[in-house]
C-alpha cells in the first residue's frame, strides 16, 4: 500500500483497529484471568455478573417453593398439557404447538432443574436442547419451520417470527451456563449471523409485533455472546436489534406513555423495562438509566398498585385496587429487574424486585403449583368466574386459579418467576469478590479473588425476620481474602453488620455496603436490617401497610370451591378454584399521625416460619391495628366496589372500633390491601 496515499480517514481507521485488536487481546486475557465471563471493550462493565446456573442453591422455605415446583405443574407440563409440551411440540419437531408455550416452559424448568441438581427434570429438558441444537440450518436459521393451521388453543402459525427464538436463546444461555456446551456458542453465532443478514428487510415486527417489544431479550444475548467470543459483527447486530425495539428510552423520558395508558401492553413493558439498561452497556449515557427509574415512578404514582406491580389486565390501567395484574407481568417485571440490578449495582432496583416476589408472586399461584390466577387484584374480596372491569375479560376466567384460564401463556412462562429469583440473589463482583443483593435463605458455592473456591450458607427466614446470617467455609488451609458486597435496603433506617459477634458497621439504608478482608475458615457475618412500619398513599387516598420488603393485607376468611369446568373443559382444564368469603372485609383504617404509628400498629412475629409459609394459616407474623366498617362499601359485580375516598367520617361507618389482624399480601388468599381512612386513632387497649 501506498502510505502517502492514505487520507486522514484511512489513518483513523487503522489507528481504530489497533486498538480494538489490543483492546480484544486484553480482554481476552482479562476473561482469563476472572473466574466468570465480564464485558469486553468497548461494552461498560457492570459492577455485577450473573453466576453460572447451578451455582446458588435454595435453602429453607425458598427450596420447599422449587420443590413443589417439580411436584406440581412445573414438573409435569408435558404430561399435563401434552399438545403443547409433550411429543407433539412443535419444539421437538412434532405438529403440536410450536410458538411460545413450549421455550416458555422450558426456560423456567431448565432453571429449576439444574438450581435443584435434579437429574430427573434435567433429563426432562434435555430432548428440547437436542432438537434446538439439531434444528439449525445451513442459513443459521433454527427451531420449527413449517407453518400450520392454528387449531383451538394450539399455536402453529408464524413459525418464523423472531420472538419465540428469544425464549430459545434465553434456555440456550442458561443450559451453556451450566454445562459449558460449546455447541450453543455455534449456534448463536451462526443465528446472529442469519439476523444481522435477514433483519434489514424482515425486521423484528414483521410476523407479530411481539418481538418489537421484546427485542431487550434478544440484544442481552447477543451482548453475551460478544462477551464469550469478541466477534465484531455482533455489535453491528447489537445496534440493528435496537434501532428496531420499541423506543422505551423515549417514551418514558419524553411522552405521556404511562400516564395516558397509551396502548400499551401490560407484559411488553415489563419485558421492555430492561431495555434500556442492555444498551446502556454499549453507550454508557445516564439517560437509559434514567428513562427506568422515570418508568418506575411514573408506574407508581399513575398506575401503582400496593404489591409493587401495576393494574394491567393485558392493557395497561389505573392505580384502582381492583384492576387486574397479570401473572406474566409479574415474573418478566422480576427478570427484568434482576438483569437491571447486576448492570446499575442500585438498590432501587434490588429493593423493588423483593417487593415483588414476597408480595405478589406467591399469593397468584396454588400452593401446589398447580393453578394460577390469569389477574390477581390488590383488593381482592371474592375469586369467581365473572366478568369483571378488566380490559380482556376471558368470559370471566381470568380471576379464578385454573390450570389454563385466561390465556394459557401464563400455565407456560409462570415457572421462571422463583427458578430465576434464586439465581440471581448472588452476582460475582469484577474485582473477585461476591454480593449478596437480594435476600432469601440459600447457599452460593463460587470462585474468588486467585480462583480459590467458597461457599456461602444464607441462612435467615427473611423476609418475616429482619435476620441473616452469612457463613462463610472454603477448602484452602490458608485464608481467603475477597470483598463482600451486602445490600442495605433503602427502607432501612441503619443496619447492624457483626464479624464472629463483633459489631463492625452501622450503615445506613440505601447502600451497598463492602466488607473487604481476609476471611477465616467458617467466618460469620451477620446482617441485621430493622424495618419499620410505613402507610404509604395510594388510589384515591387509600392507604397500604408496608414493613421492610412485606406489604400487609387484611385477613379475609373464605371458601374454597372445585367448580367442574362444563362450559371449556379440553380448553381450561376439568375444573377450577373459586373463594367465597365468610368474613367481612369492608373495613377502614383509622387515621394515624407519624409518631403514633407503632402503638397503632404492632407487629407480631411467630418465632416461626414453616417450610412452606405462603398460605394464611401458615403466615409466620401479622399486624395488629383496629378500624371500623364502612357499610355503604359493598360488593359490586363480584368485586369490592370503589374504594371510598379518604377520609371518611361518622356514618355510614360502625361506630365501634374493631381489631383487624392483617397478615402478608403474599399469604392471602382473599384481601384488602389498599385501605380508606375512617377518622383518628384512638390508642388501643
Amino acid at each position: 500500500m501506498n502510505m502517502k496515499m492514505l487520507n486522514a480517514k484511512g489513518w483513523i481507521i487503522i489507528v481504530f483497529l489497533a486498538i480494538w485488536s489490543v483492546g480484544c487481546q486484553n480482554n481476552d486475557q482479562n476473561n482469563a484471568d476472572h473466574q466468570y465471563v465480564i464485558n469486553r471493550a468497548p461494552l461498560r462493565q457492570n459492577p455485577y455478573i450473573e453466576l453460572p446456573l447451578g451455582s446458588i442453591k435454595a435453602k429453607g422455605w425458598l427450596e420447599e417453593m422449587l420443590l413443589r415446583q417439580k411436584q406440581g405443574s412445573t414438573g409435569n407440563l408435558d404430561r399435563l398439557w401434552p399438545e403443547a409440551m409433550g411429543e407433539q411440540s412443535g419444539w421437538l419437531g412434532g405438529d403440536g404447538d410450536q410458538w411460545e408455550r413450549g421455550p416458555y416452559w422450558i426456560n423456567g424448568l431448565l432453571s429449576l432443574a439444574y438450581t435443584l441438581d435434579d437429574q430427573e427434570l434435567i433429563d426432562k429438558t434435555q430432548p428440547w436442547i437436542e432438537w434446538m441444537l439439531n434444528s439449525q440450518k445451513e442459513n443459521g436459521f433454527f427451531g420449527p419451520d413449517q407453518d400450520l393451521p392454528d387449531l383451538p388453543g394450539v399455536q402453529r402459525s408464524n413459525t418464523a417470527d423472531w420472538w419465540p427464538r428469544m425464549i430459545a436463546l434465553k434456555i440456550l444461555k442458561n443450559y451453556y451456563g451450566a454445562t459449558e456446551d460449546q455447541r450453543v456458542i455455534e449456534l448463536m453465532t451462526n443465528y446472529f449471523r442469519y439476523q444481522l443478514e435477514t433483519l434489514p428487510e424482515k425486521p423484528l415486527d414483521n410476523w407479530t409485533f411481539w418481538a418489537r417489544f421484546r427485542g431487550g431479550d434478544n440484544l442481552m444475548i447477543v451482548y453475551w455472546l460478544y462477551n464469550i467470543t469478541g466477534d465484531a459483527f455482533l455489535l453491528d447486530l447489537a445496534e440493528i436489534v435496537h434501532e428496531q425495539t420499541y423506543n422505551y428510552t423515549e417514551k418514558f423520558l419524553h411522552t405521556d406513555l404511562i400516564a395516558s395508558k397509551d396502548n400499551i401492553h401490560c407484559v411488553n413493558l415489563a419485558q421492555g423495562m430492561k431495555e434500556p439498561a442492555i444498551y446502556y452497556q454499549h453507550h454508557p449515557d445516564p439517560k437509559y438509566i434514567e428513562a427506568i427509574k422515570t418508568a418506575l415512578s411514573d408506574l407508581e404514582m399513575f398506575s401503582g398498585q400496593p404489591q409493587g406491580m401495576y393494574g394491567g389486565d393485558e392493557a395497561l390501567r389505573d392505580s384502582d385496587p381492583t384492576h387486574g395484574v397479570e401473572l406474566c407481568s409479574v415474573v418478566e417485571l422480576m427478570f427484568s429487574l434482576e438483569n437491571i440490578v447486576a448492570i446499575t449495582g442500585d438498590v432501587q432496583f434490588a429493593d423493588h424486585l423483593e417487593k415483588i416476589a414476597f408480595n405478589a408472586l406467591p399469593t397468584q399461584i396454588s400452593d401446589d403449583f398447580m393453578y394460577r390466577q390469569y389477574f390477581q387484584q390488590a383488593n381482592q374480596v371474592m375469586v369467581s368466574r365473572h366478568e369483571r372491569n378488566f380490559s380482556v375479560n376471558h368470559h370471566g376466567a381470568g380471576n379464578i386459579f385454573g390450570f389454563k384460564t385466561g390465556y394459557p401463556c401464563c400455565t407456560a412462562n409462570k415457572h421462571q418467576g422463583w427458578p430465576f429469583f434464586t439465581q440471581h440473589l448472588w452476582f460475582a463482583t469484577p474485582d473477585g469478590g461476591l454480593a449478596a443483593l437480594v435476600y432469601a435463605p440459600s447457599k452460593v458455592n463460587a470462585k474468588v479473588l486467585g480462583g480459590k473456591e467458597v461457599e456461602i450458607e444464607q441462612q435467615t427466614n427473611y423476609p418475616f425476620d429482619d435476620n441473616i446470617t452469612f457463613t462463610i467455609s472454603f477448602a484452602e488451609e490458608d485464608n481467603v481474602s475477597f470483598p463482600l458486597d451486602l445490600r442495605i435496603p433503602e427502607w432501612c433506617g441503619e443496619a447492624i453488620i457483626k464479624i464472629n459477634g463483633e459489631i463492625i458497621a452501622n450503615p445506613e439504608g440505601n447502600q451497598i455496603y463492602r466488607i473487604s478482608r481476609e476471611w477465616n475458615n467458617n467466618d460469620v457475618v451477620e446482617l441485621e436490617l430493622p424495618a419499620e412500619i410505613e402507610l404509604k398513599r395510594g388510589h384515591e387516598r387509600s392507604v397500604s401497610v408496608h414493613r421492610g420488603p412485606l406489604v400487609f393485607a387484611l385477613k379475609v376468611e373464605g371458601d374454597k370451591n372445585k367448580v367442574y369446568n362444563t362450559r371449556d373443559p379440553e380448553d381450561q382444564g376439568a375444573y377450577y378454584y373459586e373463594i367465597i368469603p365468610t368474613s367481612p372485609w369492608n373495613y377502614g383504617l383509622m387515621d394515624v399521625a407519624e409518631e403514633d404509628i407503632n402503638d397503632a400498629y404492632q407487629f407480631v412475629n411467630n418465632n416461626s416460619v414453616s417450610r412452606y409459609p405462603w398460605n394464611p394459616e401458615n403466615a409466620p407474623v401479622y399486624i395488629k391495628t383496629s378500624g371500623k366498617r364502612i357499610y355503604t362499601w359493598e360488593i359490586y359485580n363480584q368485586t369490592a366496589g370503589p374504594i371510598p375516598y379518604s377520609i371518611q367520617w361518622g356514618q355510614p361507618t360502625n361506630p365501634e372500633e374493631e381489631v383487624l389482624k392483617l397478615i402478608p399480601y403474599g399469604c392471602s388468599e382473599l384481601r384488602i390491601s389498599a385501605f380508606p381512612l375512617v377518622g383518628s386513632y384512638t390508642i388501643m387497649q
